[in-house]
């Protein structure tokens, strides 16, 4: 059965984002949204009846803007635009991201600043709740003027026309409209330009990044802390005074998980007792620094990205205090969405090079504490992690390439009309693969710490009771690494242990005390 969320216009927040991201959901929108619906709607009409040309509304579009269209024909060109403007390329975008682009729309338009009818909110939401995904293929926005391409791709779905996507089948949109008993709309004037402009293919991209920043985050503590537990490294660098006297609050963050995550280790103490380092690397002791500063980031993406889903982002805009009167502006320009996102990728690519980095200490028993070389019994006749190092420093050479900045770029588009572009679209479809590659470093070195962890053990030191338990979850689907073996199946599991959250499990605090705006 799917859940119900409740919608309000124009205040949406990340738990709500989060269920519509997950799984397919039914949505109620608050009936107090739709007077400010209809009040919208007819300042259009009345935009109309004064025979003044209003952009959008009753002329034509970007540079054609000065082309006057006739009354008769207003129809015919919201259908033309959405038609002409469906030229996005590559794969489809994944059903979650639909389903956040979808309501994030939706929710836009509600606000009662896009002249659109009532009609065109309940044709938005006949598609999530009767699971009718519209096939928008990820490639051909530049993040101005709105997401154009992928945006009316979603939107020649609840005209009839098109491919959709429904529980798993591609069948046409008239199809899935008939048997969902939904009947295809006529756009109205200025409702197609509604619908296009807008950043929700953006967000809802950066959206999914943020998700799996946030979830990446905080499974790599606590692989970090089994790590320091099998280098035997110090808990001096977590003293909780340490971090208070410099302040940034994700540093403290860090730093109080990574106490916690250790407390009672008998491998820790054993440090204490016998280990004759002075100073562990910055891989071990400066996870708070580097990793607190990702979640600041994180933090701030996050307040952008939030504050972008409940926005208002068509153009023009409809407004009636006195008179009704359209606006034309420029919130479709998805500057704030980049930033973002080149933010999160930021994120991403520091958690995976500190995770590489502790993988490489763990390999070399120079810094290891004790480890044997490459993690494995006869070094030399096996190799033993020697060639996951290799995975996981290629893949964040990959993701240091990716994390450029994409918010720099600019190319003029619309005969040097809309002359800068923010690339936000680009900027945001990337974080997923960088987050790909991030999961599959810290996966391995999730399989590394625990090796460490079991030498320790075989010794007789235990580890702590949280760490234990991690180490528990693993072994129960990876064995331990006692001579070479077919290994690329073993990163697999251990990449979706990480991507799924279930390492998390027994700390949902991770999320619900470091993310300020869940």
């Amino acid at each position: 059965m799917k859940n119900t969320v409740f919608l309000s216009a124009g205040r949406l927040i990340f738990d709500q984002l989060r269920k519509i991201y997950n799984n397919p959901v039914t949505i109620t929108l608050d009936p107090d949204n739709y007077a400010q619906i209809d009040r919208s709607h007819e300042a259009v009409q009345a935009i109309i009846k004064k025979d003044k040309a209003a952009y959008g509304i009753n002329t034509g579009f970007g540079l054609l803007a000065k082309t006057r269209i006739a009354d008769d024909e207003l129809e015919l060109l919201q259908r033309n635009l959405i038609l002409s403007h469906c030229v996005g390329t590559g794969e489809r975008l994944p059903d979650n991201v639909v389903r956040l682009i979808i309501v994030m729309k939706l929710s836009s338009l509600a606000q009662g600043c896009s002249g659109v009818r009532r009609e065109v909110i309940d044709a938005l939401m006949g598609l999530i709740n009767h699971n009718i995904m519209p096939i928008i293929p990820a490639k051909g926005s530049v993040g101005a003027s709105g997401d154009l391409a992928p945006l009316s791709h979603m939107t020649l779905a609840i005209l009839g026309e098109g491919q959709v996507v429904v529980d798993g089948q591609t069948i046409s949109a008239k199809e899935a409209l008939a048997q969902a008993g939904l009947t295809p709309i006529k756009l109205a004037a200025k409702e197609g330009l509604a619908l296009i402009n807008g950043t929700q293919v953006s967000t809802a991209l950066a959206i999914r990044g943020y998700f799996m920043a946030q979830d990446l985050l905080a499974a790599a503590t606590v692989v970090g802390s089994m790590s320091i537990d099998a280098a035997r490294g110090s808990d001096a660098p977590f003293d909780a005074r340490i971090h208070e006297v410099r302040g940034h609050y994700g540093q403290i963050q860090i730093a109080k998980t990574h106490r916690e995550l250790i407390e009672g280790s008998a491998i820790r103490e054993s440090h204490a007792q016998d280990d004759e380092r002075v100073q562990d690397p910055y891989c071990l002791r400066c996870q708070p620094q580097v990793m607190g500063a990702c979640l600041d980031i994180i933090n701030q993406a996050g307040k952008t990205l939030l504050t972008e889903a409940n926005a208002v982002t068509d153009n023009p805009l409809i407004f009636h205090d006195d008179e009704p009167v359209a606006i034309s502006g420029g919130n479709f320009h998805a500057e704030p969405v980049a930033f973002a996102a080149d933010m999160l990728a930021l994120a991403l690519s520091e958690i995976g090079s500190m995770s590489e980095r502790r993988v490489s200490l763990l390999i070399d028993q120079t810094l290891s504490g004790g480890l044997p070389a490459f993690l494995v019994k006869n070094a030399g006749l096996n190799s033993g992690f020697m060639i996951a190092h290799v995975t996981a420093a290629a893949l964040v050479s990959e993701n240091k390439s990716l994390a450029h900045p994409a918010s720099v770029d600019s190319i003029p588009t619309s005969a040097n009309q809309e002359d800068h572009v923010s690339m936000a679209t680009f900027a945001a479809r990337r974080l997923y693969e960088m987050a790909h590659n991030t999961a599959t470093v810290v996966g391995i070195e999730l399989l590394a710490a625990a090796q460490g962890v079991d030498f320790h053990i075989h010794n007789g030191l235990s580890t702590s009771q949280k760490i234990s338990q991690v180490h528990s979850q693993l072994r129960a689907v990876v064995d331990f690494y006692d001579k070479d073996r077919y290994f690329a199946s073993d990163i697999e599991h251990a990449k979706q242990m990480v991507l799924s959250g279930e390492l998390l499990e027994s700390w949902s605090e991770l999320r619900s005390d470091w993310y300020v705006n869940a």
